[in-house]
């Protein structure tokens, strides 16, 4: 071929992959020439890189692709979620300040539950005896009041050696604002404890208060080992089955990061998986004109709920991970990165249905998961679960379940349910698996609720979005509860979140705490942390942007003086000047007015905390537009499913997904099956087909 022939030659777009993995399914999605292949796989959680390569197998295969075809691979896990959850991680040391070795333990010093005698507060990830002083301090302006004792340091160290740590995290008081005791220290630590992971404060989180910034260093170090061996593996895997493409992780914030930042920050992972669903979600709501919406995520571990204004999940830089009592706030570990808000509740597939003390029936948080999952799986599982009572009532095929790759074996649904919650409360099987959907939907409602409030948010303006494997089950009963009469079911629903995934941009924050009053702005000084932070920031986001245009947003989060917690308010794109200031204060008191109803007059304002988040620009889909004449969808068949209002089962019209183009529609109650998640459309409510192929459940006035 001569040289004008080679330059004439088309050039071929590469596929694109993302997997995510969950608690019990990892899926799995590739986008290739406008069409998309998607596999569902139960998760390997002892080697969660084998479920994951094999849900890949099975999409090139649909797609008849190799794997040198792929241009980028986007992953989610929830590797470190559950290692901090289930307390398996790495054996972690904290090196700091003399004085403040207890600062874990003390925390906010306050109780998150007055009334419980019997109260339990979480256990720090680094227990005492691996706290270790350093004789050090620095204050808060950054000046050194005391160096650090290098030959105390030198024989601490050895105490740390022979308690055979394999990570250690330096938290030393005020070294957000200077850092140069830790990095002093991190450099002997590499020398006596070589091969040993190190975290710093300063790098994972440089903000001030001490108790936050001290349990997200420790939470980084104590997963930092057991994510760079996973992606380690990961990445040997990939090379040794012929992926040469860039490997990109989601963030909890929901931005994507190479895989070298994400070996050095894996708790930025921590809610890496619901972050794509949150973006999916604010997608679809763009692209179809919703102003308000409620993204539903439910898997096979937990449900997911995110609220989403003007197109934007709400974003946040405090969040709790490991509650460890009724969801409430204060019984987890504070990790201080940014991360979309939501809720997250133990009301999955696999949740476990059970009787209290006062025979009630009980849905979660506990989880059968991959192993041995729900007893239907047939893989040894013998406590009831949502599956197993979806199964029961006949919303659920055994045979078609995860696209035929599953089968189910709905004796064993029954007789569980029926040994475990009918017969002791003396009904039969079928009331009994009514009685866990009830539970179950009224979790995930009362969580919403609570959420709202919490948010300032009225579910009954919003219009649900619903996706993974169980939420198009539940989705508008759910809505019902909420006094919502909208929910969309989207294309490819049940790998919602491995779809997010493909909306990401590649991003990056960075935040550095920088104390200043309106009255003594130093604008100049400001202009130069925030140009350094972005400089960092770009060159990060940079090096896996393969040359996409760049967005930069800054914000600084404010305070009236004496407060203990703040509000963030935007920066311009510009260099700040002295006039910012009252500019600034402004949009505080809009922001602060907005959120509690009052302005408070004559006390000064405080700049606190300075952020940079840099991104690459991600396009919206357009919106399609259709004008085929509405007509009405045809079954392609029957199935009996109970009926709780009439206390029976009723024969009901199935529709096959693949087979329903747009514009058509029908009524409930139905089912509108596709191969890896169902879509329950209850009597009163009547599902169309929108111009790009989604679902729209509408409740009947």
């Amino acid at each position: 071929m001569n040289r004008r022939a080679r330059r004439a030659a088309p050039r071929v777009e590469r596929a694109r992959l993302a997997a995510d993995i969950g608690g019990t399914f990892t899926d799995v999605v590739l986008e290739t020439g406008g069409r998309r292949h998607s596999a569902k796989v139960l998760t390997t959680p002892r080697a969660p890189e084998k479920g994951m390569l094999e849900g890949i197998a099975r999409v090139l295969a649909q797609a008849k692709l190799r794997p040198a075809d792929v241009g980028v691979l986007i992953h989610g896990t929830t590797l470190a979620t559950n290692a901090l959850i289930e307390r398996k991680g790495a054996k972690t040391a904290l090196l700091t300040t003399a004085g403040f070795r207890d600062v874990l333990e003390m925390g906010y010093e306050k109780r998150y539950e007055h009334y419980d005698l019997d109260l339990e507060l979480p256990l720090p990830l680094v227990p005492r005896e691996l706290r270790f002083p350093v004789e050090e301090r620095i204050t808060a302006n950054g000046t050194i009041r005391t160096a650090l004792d290098e030959k105390s340091l030198v024989q601490t160290l050895k105490k740390v050696k022979e308690s055979g740590v394999q990570s250690v995290a330096i938290g030393f008081l005020h070294s957000y604002v200077n850092d140069a005791h830790e990095k002093q220290a991190a450099d002997l630590i590499s020398r006596a404890l070589p091969g040993v992971a190190v975290t710093l404060s300063s790098a994972v989180c440089p903000e001030i208060r001490e108790y936050e910034r001290f349990s997200t260093a420790c939470a980084n170090a104590y997963v930092q080992p057991l994510m760079a061996g996973y992606l380690d593996r990961l990445e040997r895997e990939l090379a040794r089955g012929g992926f040469a493409c860039p490997t990109y992780l989601m963030t909890s914030g929901g931005g994507l990061t190479t895989l070298e930042t994400a070996r050095r920050f894996p708790v930025r992972l921590v809610e890496s998986g619901p972050a794509g669903g949150a973006i999916l979600s604010a997608g679809l709501a763009r692209e179809n004109g919703f102003d308000e919406v409620l993204s539903f995520d439910m898997g096979g571990t937990t449900a997911k709920i995110c609220f989403i204004g003007r197109g934007r999940p709400e974003q946040s830089r405090r969040f709790e991970v490991a509650r460890i009592w009724r969801n409430l706030k204060g019984s987890g570990l504070p990790l201080r990165v940014p991360v979309t808000e939501m809720v997250e509740i133990g009301a999955g597939g696999g949740s476990i249905a059970r009787l209290d003390e006062m025979r009630r029936i009980q849905v979660g948080p506990a989880s059968a998961g991959a192993e041995p999952g729900p007893a239907c799986y047939g893989r040894g599982g013998t406590e009831p679960t949502v599956t197993d009572a979806n199964v029961v009532l006949g919303r659920v095929d055994p045979v078609a379940f995860a696209g035929g790759t599953l089968q189910l074996d709905s004796g064993k649904s029954r007789s569980t349910i029926l040994s475990r919650i009918g017969t002791p409360l003396g009904m039969d099987a079928s009331w009994a698996a009514a009685g866990i959907g009830e539970i179950v939907e009224e979790n995930m409602a009362s969580a919403a609720r609570v959420h709202a409030v919490e948010r300032g948010r009225s579910p009954e303006r919003c219009t649900m979005i619903a996706f993974g494997g169980g939420a198009p089950l539940h989705a508008a009963r759910l809505a019902a509860r909420l006094g919502m009469r909208k929910a969309l079911v989207p294309v490819d629903a049940s790998v919602g979140s491995a779809v997010g995934f493909l909306r990401a941009p590649v991003a990056f924050e960075l935040v550095r705490s920088l104390q200043s009053r309106e009255d003594s702005f130093d604008f100049s000084r400001m202009n130069l942390l925030l140009k350094k932070m972005q400089d960092e920031a770009t060159a990060i986001v940079a090096a896996g942007a393969l040359g996409a245009k760049l967005a930069t947003h800054r914000a600084v989060e404010m305070r009236y003086e004496g407060q203990g917690h703040e509000i963030s308010v935007p920066l311009p794109a510009r260099a700040l000047t002295a006039k910012d200031a009252a500019k600034l204060r402004a949009d505080y008191e809009t922001r602060y007015e907005a959120q509690f109803g009052l302005r408070i007059a004559d006390v000064p304002v405080e700049f606190l905390t300075w952020s940079v988040n840099v991104s690459t620009v991600s396009e919206d889909l357009k919106t399609k537009s259709s004008n085929r004449k509405k007509v009405k969808a045809k079954p392609n068949g029957k199935r009996s499913v109970f009926d709780p209002r009439s206390g029976r089962k009723a024969s009901v019209s199935t529709y096959s997904r693949e087979k329903m183009a747009p514009g058509m529609q029908l009524a409930g109650p139905a089912l509108v099956t596709e191969p890896q998640t169902t879509t329950l459309v209850p009597r009163g409510w009547h599902c169309s087909v929108t111009a790009a192929g989604h679902l729209l459940l509408e409740k009947k006035p």
